[in-house]
């Protein structure tokens, strides 16, 4: 239950501040490809938390997550899709995601570290989708706005 307050606390805390940080010009091509390396890069980290995690909380955490952010994938790919605009191959966006690791340190626990991962990632993920909901681009717009509940978990 301590793991879910972070959580959940620290998704509050960045679903708040980055409205404030929401009006910055974000190009539609910009937004599409940082929304899918993001959900790509937290799909592979929540795959990473049901191997090594020891807790069912995190367990249930990551495959929440794995869920609506592979559904949000494919949603946004078929957008982008439609209207023809550049999306960075799968290939890359795999190779990005594996940049991406979740750093322990000195007796911490992999559920600690994930926990702390998970609250940055949705952190910068929120700024981002806060941002696209402004877009002039209406599907893409609404988009954003209907997937940003989910990123708050």
């Amino acid at each position: 239950m301590k793991l879910a307050k972070i959580l959940f606390s620290g998704l509050f805390i960045a679903f708040a501040a980055t409205n404030a940080l929401a009006k910055d010009n974000l190009t539609l091509n910009h937004f599409v490809n940082q929304a899918l390396t993001s959900g790509i890069t937290e799909v592979e980290t929540a795959k990473l938390a049901l191997q090594k995690s020891t807790s069912e909380e995190v367990k249930t955490f990551a495959q929440q997550v794995i869920d609506d952010h592979t559904s949000a994938n494919k949603d946004l790919a078929a957008i982008a899709k439609k209207k023809s605009l550049k999306v960075i191959s799968k290939a890359e966006l795999l190779n990005s995601a594996k940049t991406f690791t979740i750093k322990q340190e000195d007796g911490e626990s992999f559920d600690e570290a994930y926990a702390k991962s998970q609250v940055k990632a949705h952190q910068d993920v929120i700024e981002l989708y806060n941002r696209a909901a402004l877009l002039s681009d209406v599907e893409l717009a609404g988009f954003a706005t209907e997937n940003i509940p989910k990123l708050t978990h």
